[in-house]
């Protein structure tokens, strides 16, 4: 509990000990009785009042400390000391257990942004200085003690731990690092002390930017919160000038006193506070992108949350998505050249090319590259690459690129990933790699026909045999194989047009080589966002593993506070409508007036809490 809700609890108890008290002791004398009233409801109810005094001078005059205000003055002036004092009290029992409710899915978020570091220990002039991780430059060497925050992305040249990545990436396995490995700010070290050489300023590293995600996630809004909020900014004005009409006009057009009718209008007043819906909606969704981030992933705005619980269509990404993008050489077949000739021509071309295909070639190659002997490289996208190793013109490519330089070249039949190679404009052999797919895409398909996804398709730029495997093996409902950057985004353009009028398509990928379809899609999916600045940066939602099961996991949220949501709303308006109308007629007292705001405030608080339980599958 916080200082303040401290603060305001201690006041209630004085509060209320005071209204017991003036109910005990029925002084004859009315004054000082009346003055035990006065004293407890300013106890209680100052900052309410000073609220709406502060918020008419902002011209924000139709809310519920306006509403609260005016009901329990009103209920002075007509003699109801006891039930003004009762009115604001319960008032503010109501706003502590909300303030503890909101303070509660907080945490969830309030955990991931613990690992912001408040320091860097830095070598500066062979001594270590603890100095802010703002002021740490890219090349400093900085110092990780066992038990500390990674304060910055960089790179391991001392020392090996065990890394706690759970902040990140919702993960309790422990992530073994050594000299020559990547580490990434927000993690804990867990184990050894490691010297750590800094790739990244703070404001560029893996920290901040998750840190200014979860910080702006509560700007972009969804349809259900714009709702309220417009329906809130329409509907306490009404209340208020019903409130006046229903005390002015029936005593004007009967013999009623108007002391009865003002009682009435002011017991409306109390009712029609909308704060059960003002709260827990937004409560709601904020539990909802809380209990994401748990789990490891980021949704950016309730908007997207919102959007997720109507997914119809998913969109996967297949190398590094549905398989695990860690490609082997598993066959050689030269002509005319020796294996390791070929693997030496083909290792030399994809020197500078960090794409996993190109990493597993040049692992399998093992030796040293000279890169003097690589000269003019040019990337052809969705094609290939071209190069000049050793005066020697090395094409490496698919069967696209042998046909636009019109090599004879022998088709394989094999099944795997095949890379081409023609030297000089002779066909030199192919290399046949293949990838794995991910035992956690299966789980993924299985929880997305779970959760009511109607379709399930993948989209890749790899041989139509690998595809059709790698979708029979997993049941995919359609596969289309072999396709260009572009051509994606036509499938997704196409596939945008096969959903109903509410569906939602959402879109997986690695949120580097997909962005103009994560862009095009009604919610993008970046996964392995751990490190990759690009993912984060792109996607409407990121998850910081490279389990795509995540999303299945983020879509349950998602429907489950979408599912709190329409209880709240309807729960809220039914109970105020009936309560209003008896309000209305005189038919319940302030007390019963207040109880049902207060109470259905309450219920309403609770039951969006409950969306903090769902739990991982």
């Amino acid at each position: 509990m916080t200082k303040k809700m401290k603060k305001k609890l201690i006041r209630i108890i004085i509060s209320f000990i005071l209204l017991i008290l003036a109910f005990i002791l029925k002084l004859d004398n009315v004054i000082i009785n009346n003055i035990l009233f006065i004293i407890s409801y300013l106890i209680v109810g100052y900052d309410i009042i000073l609220k709406a005094l502060r918020n008419i001078t902002r011209g924000k005059v139709f809310d519920e400390n306006f509403l609260m205000t005016i009901a329990t003055i009103g209920a002075f002036f007509i003699g109801e000391f006891p039930e003004a004092v009762a009115v604001m009290l319960f008032y503010q029992v109501g706003e502590l257990f909300q303030s503890y409710a909101v303070d509660k899915s907080r945490k969830s978020v309030s955990e991931l942004m613990d690992i912001r570091p408040d320091y860097a220990n830095v070598y500066r002039n062979e001594e270590i200085e603890k100095i802010n991780p703002n002021d740490v430059n890219i090349g400093d060497i900085i110092l990780i003690k066992p038990g500390e925050k990674i304060p910055l992305d960089g790179i391991v040249v001392e020392g090996n731990s065990f890394l706690n990545t759970l902040a990140l990436t919702g993960e309790s396995m422990l992530k073994s690092v050594t000299v020559n490995d990547e580490v990434l700010s927000g993690c804990i070290n867990n184990e050894g002390i490691l010297k750590v050489k800094v790739t990244k300023e703070f404001g560029e590293s893996t920290v901040s930017k998750i840190l200014d995600l979860v910080e702006n996630a509560s700007s972009r809004k969804s349809k259900s919160e714009n709702f309220i909020s417009k329906f809130a900014k329409y509907y306490t004005p009404i209340v208020v000038i019903i409130a006046i009409l229903l005390a002015l006009i029936p005593p004007l057009l009967t013999d009623t006193n108007f002391k009865t009718w003002i009682y009435r209008a002011l017991s409306f007043l109390v009712v029609s506070c909308p704060c059960a819906l003002v709260i827990s909606i937004p409560l709601s969704f904020f539990g909802g992108i809380g209990a994401s981030s748990k789990i490891g992933v980021l949704v950016k705005g309730s908007n997207y949350l919102e959007a997720l619980a109507n997914t119809e269509i998913v969109v996967c990404d297949k190398t590094g998505t549905l398989t695990e993008g860690i490609f082997k050489v598993q066959k050689v077949n030269a002509v005319g050249y020796t294996k390791e000739d070929l693997l030496k021509y083909t290792s030399y071309a994809e020197n500078y090319s960090n794409h996993p295909i190109a990493l597993s070639i040049k692992e399998a190659y093992g030796k040293a590259i000279n890169e003097k002997q690589v000269t003019k490289t040019k990337e052809l996208k969705g094609k290939g690459i071209i190069a000049k190793v050793e005066s020697k013109e090395v094409l490496v490519g698919n069967e696209k690129l042998m046909e636009e330089y019109n090599i004879d070249y022998k088709k394989s039949n094999d099944i795997g990933t095949i890379i081409y190679i023609a030297i000089d404009k002779k066909y030199a052999g192919s290399i046949i790699i293949s990838d794995k797919i991910k035992d956690d895409a299966y789980k993924a398909v299985k929880e997305f026909r779970r959760n009511n996804v109607k379709k399930i398709v993948m989209l890749t730029g790899d041989r139509e045999e690998i595809s059709k495997n790698v979708s029979k093996k997993l049941r995919l409902d359609k596969y289309y194989a072999e396709l260009l950057p572009q051509d994606k985004v036509k499938k997704v353009e196409s596939l945008m047009q096969e959903k109903s009028e509410t569906g939602k398509l959402v879109f997986i990928g690695d949120g580097i080589n997909d962005a103009p379809v994560l862009a095009l899609s009604d919610i993008g999916v970046a996964m392995g966002g751990l490190g990759s600045d690009a993912a984060i940066e792109a996607a409407d939602i990121v998850i910081m593993t490279d389990e795509p099961s995540k999303l299945a996991n983020a879509i349950k949220i998602s429907k489950k506070t979408m599912q709190i949501v329409k209880e709240n709303i309807v729960f809220a308006i039914t109970v105020k409508i009936l309560v209003l109308l008896l309000s209305s007629i005189g038919a319940t007292t302030m007390w019963a007036a207040v109880f049902a705001d207060v109470g259905v405030s309450v219920i309403a608080i609770i039951n969006a809490l409950r969306i903090l339980r769902v739990k991982e599958d």
